[in-house]
């Protein structure tokens, strides 16, 4: 459904604390909005600090592939959940918090759900 439907309610765009923004985002995957999810993300990733922009960028990414993938656009569904991905495996290899997070487990996860097995 187009953004702002009947029976779409639209997110904040006004960005959360992290820890807030994580427990959001997963929310709307579980109910099945992950483009909700990844806006609400996007939000994170625009006012938060450069040094973690790699990691709400990442997790931004992997909600608008799972979007894809559930609209059937395999190919670029698996083009932006790789990028993604990689966002995440590059700043996981550093210093910045992860909020609780478990990167390398999450993109496993999420590889193993888009198919790729990496």
């Amino acid at each position: 459904m187009p953004y702002g439907s009947a029976g779409v309610e639209p997110v904040s765009e006004e960005p959360l604390p992290p820890a807030e923004t994580l427990v959001s985002a997963r929310s709307l995957v579980e109910a099945g909005r992950p483009f909700a999810a990844h806006e609400v993300l996007e939000a994170r990733w625009k006012a938060g600090p450069a040094q973690e922009r790699n990691l709400w960028q990442g997790l931004a990414q992997i909600c608008v592939g799972l979007t894809h993938a559930a609209r059937g656009n395999s190919v670029g569904a698996l083009r932006i959940f790789e990028r993604g991905a990689a966002r995440l495996e590059e700043y996981g290899s550093g210093e910045g918090p992860t909020y609780g997070l478990d990167l390398s487990a999450l993109v496993s996860c999420a590889r193993g759900r888009m198919g790729t097995g990496r």
